[in-house]
């Protein structure tokens, strides 16, 4: 029996590859999660390095793909609501960590000295559709 994996998904947080991972488990998939401990000790690493990559034996791609489709893939307010891109008006909206300012440069240099979470950090929405960056509304 071939026992290779693939990715079938990449997310930013591994909160949000465990929904995921629960949603296909739930199906009879086995789910294997690469790099979500890193991700979860340095969360700006993120980017970085790809995200949490969500993987599924081989002979279950299709069907995880499948289920995967099936799923909000985009940010919601905190009442459940689509975020709105203010330019395009478009909901495809990520959300994802970003270091923009000396604040955040600095928590995570200071986490990274002494290896641990950062104590702060800025987040920001990007548009899937017209790329456009923006502050929560």
């Amino acid at each position: 029996m071939d026992e290779s994996w693939v990715v079938v998904a990449k997310y930013p947080y591994s909160s949000e590859a465990q929904i995921y991972k629960g949603r296909l488990e739930a199906e009879g998939i086995q789910v294997h999660l690469q790099d979500e401990y890193t991700i979860d000790t340095d969360p700006l690493m993120s980017h970085a390095i790809g995200g949490v990559k969500l993987k599924v034996r081989k002979e279950d791609e299709d069907f995880a793909l499948e289920i995967l489709e099936k799923m909000p893939k985009f940010s919601l307010t905190n009442e459940g609501e689509k975020i709105h891109c203010p330019k395009c008006n478009s909901s495809k909206i990520d959300y994802f960590t970003t270091i923009h300012d000396l604040k955040t440069f600095l928590a995570f240099l200071g986490s990274w000295i002494v290896a641990a979470l950062p104590f702060y950090a800025a987040y920001e929405y990007r548009c899937a559709n017209c790329k456009t960056k923006f502050k929560k509304l």
